[in-house]
């Protein structure tokens, strides 16, 4: 056979920011590919209803309530992890505004969620893969979620950029490090997905026609085309890709 599965049986995935849109459709696209899930949101009640989505696939969840850019937070959820093989570093953030007029504590706080927690977390992560006897030989993956404006500027969005140019950067370091250890790490660059998140900024209609008009192909992203792309990064389908991006804009950034 030429067709390798999409497929995570009896893996453990963590994805963080997985009370809703994309970490959401992650966490159970890889509950139905096989895998048990660790879920961590900054919403008991979201992860709650996660976890009943994940239970009904007969598939095991523990789900921890915190904020992953407070290190100390996750410094003590990683610590009562003895099993993961799969990270979906999803947690993130955006507050748009021009350039010449983002305020210090906001451009903090998205650096802080985008680029220094993203950074904690994915260590924490390799350092509880690699207590694994046998990672070489099992394998390991981290998708780093990133975005199309990780290749491409906008307006209003230079703090954003900056973030995701970064993830992208973070990316290959991290792919490079730890392909001795046959743990492969991708990003994935969604363009807009139909999320809350995006519900709310697309609240206005100009912004939204502007930015749809800007996709070749005329749609906005789903959960599910973004959800597809982590399981078939974190299965063994893309066992020869490391260090890479999955560029899913409906062919924004090839213009």
């Amino acid at each position: 056979m030429y067709l390798q599965k999409f497929e995570v049986k009896n893996k453990t995935a963590l994805v963080t920011g997985a009370g809703k849109g994309i970490g959401k459709a992650s966490a159970i696209a890889l509950a139905e590919a096989g895998a048990d899930l660790i879920i961590l949101s900054r919403t008991i009640s979201d992860l709650n209803a996660v976890k009943r989505e994940i239970i009904k696939l007969k598939r095991k969840c523990k789900i921890f309530e915190c904020d992953v850019s407070n290190y100390e937070e996750i410094y003590k959820i990683f610590n009562q992890i003895s099993k993961l093989d799969i990270l979906v570093n999803n947690a993130g953030t955006n507050r748009p505004e021009n350039f010449s007029k983002v305020k210090t504590k906001d451009m903090n706080y998205v650096v802080d969620l985008n680029i220094k927690a993203a950074f904690n977390v994915a260590q924490l992560a390799t350092k509880v893969m690699l207590k694994t006897k046998k990672r070489k030989a099992v394998g390991g993956s981290i998708i780093n979620m990133s975005s199309q404006l990780g290749k491409v500027g906008a307006p209003n969005r230079s703090v954003y950029n900056m973030t995701k140019f970064g993830i992208e950067g973070l990316t290959k370091g991290m792919a490079i490090d730890l392909a001795k250890n046959n743990i492969r790490v991708n990003s994935i660059c969604p363009t807009f997905v139909e999320t809350p998140l995006v519900k709310k900024f697309f609240k206005d209609k100009q912004f939204k026609k502007a930015m749809i008009d800007n996709i070749p192909l005329g749609r906005l992203a789903t959960e599910s085309d973004i959800a597809t792309a982590v399981v078939y990064l974190a299965s063994n389908a893309s066992s020869m890709l490391t260090g890479s991006s999955l560029v899913i804009d409906g062919g924004w950034t090839a213009k």
